[in-house]
């Protein structure tokens, strides 16, 4: 008997009118990407101004100009770094565990990478360094940021963040600000199912890219990748996630990582995601996508059964699966919300996983005066400097850099390892 699984196969004819479609030379939605790609110099060009816009001498001397104290920190910063001031993943053992660490074996293949966000301005990392080293504590081996592109990069924060977190050793994901939330000429949100920032958790259809964005989003992405070197950026939409592929198919070095808006909350709506980034991988297997956030409601049985897709199609070493396991206090979750528990459940079967800290411990967030919200991401600095709150953002960042120690301390009390910092921890 014929297994019903065979209705499943595609037709070869079906695949050629895929292939036939990308190919074809009057196809309009192919032909707007090649133009933009054209705009900057071709792919060839773009890698390379990429790999320049990136060394350290240019952020310098781009700094100079901008804001030069900031290479004071920097310099600083890898003082600290040659002078191993950060506690190595050793030492962070032997504090946790004592003696007891030299009868354990740790399997670094299962390492879960500690992952911040967001660390909003330099400030903010220059200062948590400082509390690491008098602390003892480790700094995240994975940044995300959601501060405004172009406001940092009039002050000098994308400048500095991007070499920080090179010296550090962390991978580091920029938020574009072409979206579904950015103003139109009425000055509302150009997603016309949002009434504005309050709204941002968003529904028919999240945050969105309506219309020309999804197109306005890889110039965006084209500019800052080619301008500082910024590799890895957020996607939020089913659009921009497939020119993103494509981007990568035609040779340009991007990287991207999946939103949590994006709302990927099942296995099969992983497989979807997947399917595609199989189709678009290049011939040596990678893709750019190279973090997917699963939905905050996802459990460990969906994480373990996306992780079974992700690895049947090769992509174990290529796709990062990143979990919230702290929120912010306010404003996208009901609290108390600590994943933890499941984490450490999970670890030590599901390879090339993060642990994302979005908030504090719930011990400190629900006592702050001001604990963290979403909705703060999205104030400008000037917004900030009015309402008086930086000094409590600055907390709100110590607090998430709380609670990514609280989660090593939690790995490394069942024997799993975690990635840090890694120019600054793993010696």
């Amino acid at each position: 008997m014929t297994d019903i699984r065979e209705k499943l196969r595609i037709s070869e004819e079906s695949i050629n009118s895929i292939q036939q479609f990308l190919t074809d030379e009057n196809n309009p939605f192919i032909n707007d990407l090649l133009q933009l790609v054209e705009k900057y110099g071709g792919v060839d060009e773009i890698n390379k101004k990429a790999i320049e816009a990136r060394k350290l001498e240019n952020i310098y001397e781009k700094l100079s100009s901008v804001n030069p104290s900031y290479i004071d920190d920097l310099e600083w910063l890898i003082k600290q770094r040659d002078n191993e001031a950060f506690i190595s993943i050793d030492q962070y053992r032997r504090k946790v565990l004592g003696n007891s660490v030299d009868r354990m074996n740790f399997d670094d293949s299962n390492a879960v990478t500690l992952e911040l966000s967001a660390c909003q301005y330099f400030p903010f990392l220059i200062n948590g360094a400082r509390r690491a080293i008098q602390n003892q504590e480790l700094l995240p081996g994975r940044i995300i940021r959601v501060r405004n592109m172009k406001e940092q990069e009039k002050d000098g924060d994308l400048l500095a963040m991007c070499a920080a977190v090179d010296i550090i050793g962390a991978s580091c994901v920029e938020t574009l600000d072409t979206k579904g939330t950015a103003p139109g000429p009425d000055g509302l949100p150009v997603n016309v199912h949002l009434g504005g920032p309050a709204t941002i958790t968003g529904y028919f259809g999240g945050i969105g890219q309506p219309n020309e964005f999804a197109l306005k989003w890889i110039d965006e992405s084209l500019y800052f990748y080619t301008k500082y070197g910024v590799k890895q950026v957020l996607n939020i939409n089913l659009g921009t996630i497939i020119l993103g592929y494509c981007l990568y198919k035609l040779g340009v070095d991007n990287e991207f990582k999946i939103s949590v808006f994006v709302g990927n909350d099942n296995p099969y709506s992983v497989l979807w995601t997947l399917l595609a980034a199989k189709l678009f991988a290049r011939d040596d297997g990678t893709s750019p996508l190279i973090g997917f956030n699963l939905s905050n409601a996802v459990n460990n049985d969906t994480i373990e059964k996306s992780s079974h897709i992700r690895n049947y199609f090769g992509f174990e070493n290529v796709v990062r699966l990143e979990h919230h396991i702290i929120e912010t206090w306010k404003d996208i979750v009901r609290q108390p919300y600590d994943r933890t528990e499941e984490l450490v459940e999970i670890a030590p079967r599901v390879r090339n996983i993060s642990a994302k800290h979005e908030g504090g411990p719930i011990a400190l967030e629900e006592k702050r005066e001001y604990p963290s919200g979403i909705l703060d991401y999205f104030k400008t600095k000037e917004q900030i400097s009015e309402e008086g709150i930086w000094d409590h953002l600055l907390q709100n960042y110590y607090d998430r850099q709380t609670a990514i120690n609280e989660t090593a301390r939690a790995l490394t009390e069942k024997g799993i390892s975690f990635i840090a910092a890694r120019n600054l921890h793993h010696k």
